[in-house]
């Protein structure tokens, strides 16, 4: 694990912590591998209930570090940083964003991958690329479109302004928006929550929700194959045994 990678699992949940605040946590090739790791780990760990990802200091990330980026010589989609992105895309395991401060480029991007989006009411966002001379990534010139729409996608990606939490949380972009001192008290209870729930149930639900669009009948029908065979699992059967203890 990266020096500027915090991992630790607290109570099934493990926390990710971008580490690089005198750099407002600007992002390396090195982080990007021991992001991936730390994520691939938490797939292959059940035990694991969710993956919480935050940024130490007064940042959650100001993006990419340009210098960085530039002293690779072939970019291309096998790099880090884009083997991170598609490990993040596949995951089953639920991700919890707690956005703190400056969200720029894939600090904003990331959070179309996350399942849970929590946000400090200083966030600032921004998705600068064409400022830069470059084009969107993670995916958002498609998921952005899908979550805010096509014309506040335009707008966020080919202007590159900065917005802010409660337009973040207009957008659809954050789930909620709390007070600096009360993120990651509120990403704990979340977190705790989700580590209360029956961990397969967790996990297949997610995969459910990810998968590419297709007919309702064709839904229905795998629906219909994951239920049945959840229905038959320990975890399923003590749940519905204690609903029904309660109910005498």
């Amino acid at each position: 694990m990266s020096e500027f990678i915090l991992s630790e699992v607290r109570q099934q949940v493990l926390w990710l912590t971008l580490n690089r605040p005198e750099k407002k946590n600007a992002l390396t090739q090195d982080m990007y591998r021991a992001l991936n790791q730390a994520l691939l780990e938490a797939e292959q760990d059940t035990s694991i209930a969710a993956v919480v990802i935050t940024g130490a200091g007064d940042s959650f990330t100001a993006g990419n570090d340009l210098h960085d980026f530039l002293a690779v010589e072939a970019l291309d989609d096998t790099a880090p940083p884009f083997q991170f992105l598609y490990t993040l895309s596949r995951l089953t395991v639920p991700v919890v964003a707690a956005v703190n401060g400056l969200a720029i480029g894939i600090g904003t991007t990331i959070l179309l991958h996350c399942d849970l989006v929590y946000a400090s009411s200083n966030a600032q966002f921004a998705l600068p690329f064409i400022n830069l001379g470059l084009v969107p990534e993670a995916g958002s010139s498609l998921l952005l479109p899908q979550r805010v729409g096509y014309l506040n996608a335009a707008e966020l990606l080919l202007l590159g302004d900065s917005f802010s939490a409660q337009q973040a949380l207009e957008f659809g972009l954050v789930n909620r928006v709390v007070e600096p001192d009360a993120l990651l008290e509120t990403v704990t209870t979340v977190t705790s929550a989700l580590a209360a729930k029956p961990q397969g149930s967790l996990r297949a639900s997610k995969q459910l929700m990810k998968l590419p669009p297709e007919t309702v009948a064709e839904r229905i029908g795998r629906e219909a194959t994951v239920f049945a065979q959840a229905l038959t699992s320990d975890a399923a059967r003590a749940a519905i045994h204690a609903v029904l203890q309660r109910k005498k």
